[in-house]
């Protein structure tokens, strides 16, 4: 999976990269494998004037499906990055499961009817 982190705002120190990178790996696990890009745009609307301003949006492409995308605002960046991370694996994990369910329901049918035309 690779991993394209852009910011907007301020600058990406190497820590907010690295954190950024992990977080998303943790979140994913081993859907990590699944993904072939992802794309983190990071990003602060009103510059050093504070407030909840801090944005983090995480963009996932899946093989054959809608990618994923989540975004999270907060007053904190790395909480952000943790929070869309988090949302990102979970919405991940759900769309690939459901994509096995019915491929599994799909197998299951298809034997239901081969044995009835036998």
């Amino acid at each position: 999976m690779s991993i394209d982190i852009q910011s907007s705002g301020f600058t990406l120190t190497p820590a907010i990269r690295d954190w950024t990178e992990r977080r998303l790996r943790l979140a994913l696990g081993s859907l990590g494998d699944y993904v072939l890009r992802s794309a983190i745009r990071l990003s602060d609307q009103n510059g050093p004037r504070g407030g909840i301003d801090k944005r983090c949006t995480v963009r996932l492409s899946l093989p054959g499906q809608p990618a994923v995308v989540v975004a999270q605002q907060s007053d904190d960046l790395y909480l952000a990055i943790d929070l869309a991370c988090d949302r990102a694996g979970r919405t991940t994990s759900r769309r690939t499961g459901r994509n096995v369910a019915r491929r599994r329901d799909a197998t299951a049918k298809s034997f239901d009817q081969e044995s009835i035309e036998f």
